[in-house]
């Protein structure tokens, strides 16, 4: 994939025509579906058939704090200045900690993923960061030979060399950094203020500390961006040398997200300077070097994602594109979502509420849900195509016992055009996704998504 030029391939009519609203399945079904039918005693049985299981454990700690806010944000958060607003949050992610080991059997299994998300994990103190990580320790088997992968995100404004040295020496090895846009004028409409130096000077330090991955978001759709104006900031990006990089789409949803109400829309580029964008984005990283892993995300040749992806061992969950799909993934914190053992949950999204559960040493669960077989089976179609491009019928028929082309005949007719469109190519063995399909794979993934029709709703962002 890195040696093919989308641009030659790029039919804005063909974009035009799938660009609906779609799901970014890191789950099968998405969230959407989650209910809090999902009680105590769907949990016990989750539970037992994950400790049965032995399974490897991802561990993600949600920090909701920010100091600044970040007018595109959709994330669960919480704004304040105030640091010591994190310490009664810390204690109670300290108890479900201790909580969700006993109940996942966390100190006999081996922990080999850590990340830390939010908000801004670096908003609380040194001090609680060390404390935080030795409560983890403590419960789960978190290895400490540095081989695991433990990763954090970063706000550089949050996050100077004495807390890249804290976190290196408490364990952590990769870091994402938010950097958007670095064009000032961008900067300033969306509040989030960060010179390049900044970001490069942190960038230097956790090479220097040994950091061994870091990986940079940016975001095309902002406020004032042009095509030209974010192709200097891909020029300062690409000095820089990320081993990885997420390009996300910017969807203005002010009526979802209040935050998004002080971006104008009229700053906003049109539909066509924004797919301009995209393709300029993917064609430069490509001619970089980078590998297009699908959807947002690029990776160097040597880096894990595309190694996996070459390896067809590629996996997809809550944490985006992921080499840890053998895990149980255990999220805590409020709003934080689990996926272990054929079953998905999330707790409270209102702090309130995930306290009040905490202070009664119950378990802060909102919702989940349990899949079924057929779940799981249109779960495997969707993850293979969107983690490899590709999918072998007769290995399909052997997993699940019937054939693909009868299980999914009500998809032929939209299959056909999509060959016709050359977005895949398809024959009695196999399902390939042709390079344009790439971009477009979410809408390829679709046809084999049982609530589909729910993307149509609004509760979607668009697929480009």
């Amino acid at each position: 994939m890195a040696s093919e030029r989308i641009n030659l391939l790029w039919d804005p009519d063909l974009i035009a025509r799938y660009d609906l609203s779609g799901p970014r399945y890191t789950s099968y079904p998405t969230a959407l579906a989650f209910s809090e039918d999902f009680n105590g005693e769907a949990y016990e049985r989750t539970l037992e058939r994950s400790r049965a299981s032995g399974a490897p454990l991802s561990l993600y700690l949600h920090i909701p704090f920010c100091a600044h806010l970040c007018y595109y944000c959709a994330c669960n958060k919480i704004v304040t200045r105030k640091r010591d607003r994190a310490a009664p949050y810390l204690e109670r992610l300290h108890q479900e900690i201790a909580m969700r080991s006993r109940q996942f059997g966390g100190q006999e299994r081996p922990a080999t993923q850590l990340h830390w998300g939010g908000g801004t994990p670096t908003f609380i103190s040194h001090d609680e960061m060390r404390e935080l990580m030795s409560v983890l320790r403590q419960h789960f088997q978190l290895a400490d030979d540095d081989s695991g992968d433990h990763s954090i995100e970063i706000d550089p404004r949050e996050c100077g060399p004495e807390t890249l040295e804290v976190l290196r020496s408490i364990g952590f090895n990769r870091i994402s950094l938010g950097v958007q846009d670095f064009n000032p004028t961008v900067q300033k409409a969306v509040n989030r203020i960060q010179p390049r130096e900044m970001v490069a000077n942190r960038i230097v330090t956790a090479r220097d500390l040994g950091f061994r991955s870091i990986n940079m978001d940016l975001i095309y759709g902002l406020p004032h961006q042009t095509r030209e104006t974010f192709h200097e900031t891909l020029d300062q990006v690409l000095e820089l040398s990320p081993d990885r990089l997420s390009v996300f789409n910017y969807a203005h949803l002010p009526d979802r997200f209040m935050p998004q109400q002080r971006i104008r829309e009229e700053d906003l580029p049109s539909p066509e300077e924004k797919l301009r964008i995209l393709e300029d984005t993917i064609n430069r990283l490509l001619e970089a070097g980078y590998v297009y892993i699908g959807m947002d995300h690029f990776a160097k040749p040597d880096d894990t994602l595309a190694i996996a992806q070459r390896n067809g061992e590629l996996h997809r969950n809550f944490q985006g594109y992921t080499t840890h799909g053998e895990c149980d993934l255990i999220g805590m914190g409020v709003s934080a979502i689990s996926q272990a053992a054929d079953s998905y949950f999330q707790n409270h999204h209102d702090e309130g509420a995930w306290n009040l559960q905490l202070d009664f040493n119950r378990t802060p669960l909102k919702k989940g849900y349990e899949l079924s077989d057929d779940d799981r089976m249109r779960r495997a179609v969707i993850m293979e195509l969107i983690c490899h491009f590709s999918l072998d019928k007769q290995a399909f028929a052997a997993a699940w016992g019937e054939a693909f082309d009868q299980v999914f005949a009500d998809t032929l007719p939209a299959r056909q055009t999509m060959v016709e469109d050359g977005l895949i190519e398809e024959d009695a063995q196999r399902l390939t996704v042709r390079t344009p399909g790439r971009l477009l794979i979410r809408a390829i993934c679709q046809l084999f998504d049982a609530g589909a029709q729910q993307a149509q709703t609004g509760r979607y962002s668009r697929i480009i």
